[in-house]
């Protein structure tokens, strides 16, 4: 086939030709792009609805995630269509790779409200520090990650291209978002082992069950992107597809929709009052305790 050819492939929406290897190094699944859009596109709703009827603006990070899964997993529709369409092929690798930051920024939030509710002795760095370290790290992987997308997909679109400098700079994406999720996990254990022998609500428990088994999934993915990148563009991993919708879809589906359960807006105190001192008033009335604040948003027992 022609090279001129091989681009209209490209550049058209075609039929899938004998001989030709698509970028995926297979044909996208059309039931599993439908099933995944119809799975994130409950998620999103739901997270929604929650965060507008508990008005937990910020939990709007989980409904985030899912809509850019949505946009990826369309991608890979079009993709089933038109198994060569470039426009396709970037949409969802570009998508796909950074939705599960939108999921992380939720989960650092979630911790700094904990600590700040069971208050300083739980954690060597103060909840607002939370909001500002990891999240500025989201921010730093999910650009690092999408401009790497974008490399590698552009190159691996073009005979003869080069997709290992856009590669290269994806796994370094996700290497600093492992790296990032792995020092929270760090401090996130050193949480739960300050506040084993303290008074702990029973809805905040299932809170930080929910968002361990979040945390997880996001890593275990984390590991298989990067393994799978390493291995190159048609390596064993990234040319076969049953292991991208169990490794990836199913695991982000899982990560996003165990919030729908348990989600911080219903299960973080909070409605009481606005604000930080409203969510430790409450928080301290579940507890039985009668307990001031101060500016920083630690609660102090009064003796």
């Amino acid at each position: 086939m022609s090279n001129v050819t091989y681009l209209d492939l490209n550049k058209n929406c075609a039929a899938l030709v004998n001989g030709v290897p698509t970028q995926y190094g297979y044909r996208p699944s059309l039931a599993a792009g439908i099933t995944f859009v119809s799975l994130f596109s409950i998620v999103a709703i739901a997270h929604i609805g929650q965060s507008t009827w508990t008005r937990t603006w910020w939990a709007y990070v989980f409904a985030l995630g899912a809509l850019t899964e949505i946009i990826g997993w369309i991608g890979r529709l079009w993709s089933a269509v038109c198994p060569y369409n470039d426009s396709a092929f970037l949409m969802q690798i570009s998508t796909l790779i950074i939705a599960p930051t939108f999921f992380t920024a939720g989960i650092y939030i979630i911790l700094g409200r904990l600590i700040s509710l069971q208050g300083p002795h739980t954690s060597p760095i103060t909840p607002k520090w939370y909001l500002w370290i990891f999240c500025t790290c989201d921010v730093v992987s999910l650009v690092v990650q999408a401009a790497g997308g974008g490399l590698a997909s552009d190159a691996s679109s073009t005979r003869g291209g080069d997709t290992k400098p856009g590669t290269d700079v994806m796994v370094a994406g996700i290497l600093f978002q492992m790296a990032s999720i792995a020092i929270f996990t760090i401090l996130a254990i050193n949480f739960l082992v300050k506040v084993r022998k303290d008074v702990f609500p029973r809805r905040l428990k299932a809170l930080v069950i929910g968002t361990s088994i979040s945390v997880i999934m996001i890593f275990v993915r984390s590991v298989y992107r990067c393994v799978e990148l390493l291995q190159g563009w048609d390596g064993f991993l990234i040319t076969h597809e049953g292991y991208f919708l169990v490794l990836d879809g199913a695991l982000m589906v899982v990560a996003g929709g165990v919030f729908v359960f348990v989600n911080p807006g219903w299960l973080l105190p909070g409605f009481k009052g606005s604000g930080e001192v409203g969510m430790q008033l409450e928080y301290l009335e579940d507890r039985g305790l009668k307990d001031s604040v101060d500016g920083d948003g630690w609660s102090r027992r009064e003796e």
